[in-house]
């Protein structure tokens, strides 16, 4: 943490980092121009989710390196991700505002989406902002509740569209490309076999949130080569495998990937995997 001059803050998970967070980024920045200030996003990790449920089946959009990454390049002036623990969700809201907004980053004004709840229990609300912001000195901007409305996006649903394979409807929603990053990994070489080598896509942050099973139209991106190609999410029915598997097969690419970090961008969806004779 460092106080900053003139702070332009906003704070909550931001997972996906879609349309409509962008509309409160795009907020922030305008905000910050009016008073010659520096945006400040504030972001948790690991998720609230994982810390006060225990929630291992939770599933999220972008992993931390993705979501960082997306937000540097929504033009945020400083990202502070910090640890989210049970002792930081047991602050009153009172201290939460005291102690993280205001002497710890200097908050000046502060942008929130509509119904924003914080503190301990969720028990402060847009009421309590306003009041505390008499006290210590900042302004509160709350983004009205029909302008995200009418962007019509939220990560649960963008989540729910991959888990239903729509991919596309999801890009939309997100205004960028799901992607999937992963090492490649040795698997069986039949691919090669038939002529058409595939890479096995491992993926470390068992948090990610994988696509529905099917075959899909995608990107490749390795260090050396991007291009498109196909994706097989699934358990390989033609070979009566047991595991979840992520394998592409890059168009007019047949170099040794093991090892290499590739990322793979969903286009769209083709069709449920097939048991072919």
């Amino acid at each position: 943490f460092q106080t900053r001059t003139n702070a332009v803050v906003t704070t909550g998970t931001f997972d996906g980092v879609h349309v409509g967070h962008r509309r409160i980024i795009e907020q922030l920045k305008e905000l910050a121009a009016t008073i010659q200030g520096e945006t400040v996003l504030l972001t948790f990790w690991p998720h609230p989710r994982m810390v006060l449920f225990n929630d291992e089946d939770l599933r999220l959009i972008n992993t931390q390196k993705e979501k960082e990454a997306l937000l540097e390049e929504a033009g945020v002036d400083h990202l502070i991700v910090h640890k989210f623990t049970k002792e930081f969700s047991r602050l009153t809201a009172l201290e939460y505002v005291r102690d993280v907004l205001v002497e710890r980053i200097g908050t000046k004004k502060l942008v929130i989406g509509y119904d924003h709840h914080f503190g301990r229990n969720r028990e402060g609300d847009f009421n309590d902002l306003v009041e505390f912001g008499r006290t210590y000195h900042f302004d509160v901007d709350e983004i009205p509740a029909q302008v995200l409305d009418n962007v019509n996006v939220s990560s649960t649903k963008i989540r729910n569209a991959l888990l239903n394979g729509q991919v596309s409807a999801a890009n939309e929603y997100l205004g960028s490309v799901f992607e999937l990053t992963g090492t490649v990994v040795e698997g069986k070489a039949l691919g090669r076999k038939l002529n058409f080598p595939t890479a096995n896509v491992e993926i470390e942050e068992k948090y990610k949130l994988i696509p529905a099973d099917g075959v899909y139209a995608v990107r490749v991106h390795s260090k050396d080569h991007s291009g498109l190609g196909m994706c097989n999410i699934g358990k390989q029915p033609t070979l009566s495998g047991q595991d979840r598997q992520i394998e592409a097969h890059f168009f007019d690419f047949d170099r040794d990937l093991y090892g290499q970090s590739v990322t793979i961008e969903f286009i769209e969806r083709l069709r449920d995997e097939v048991k072919f004779p």
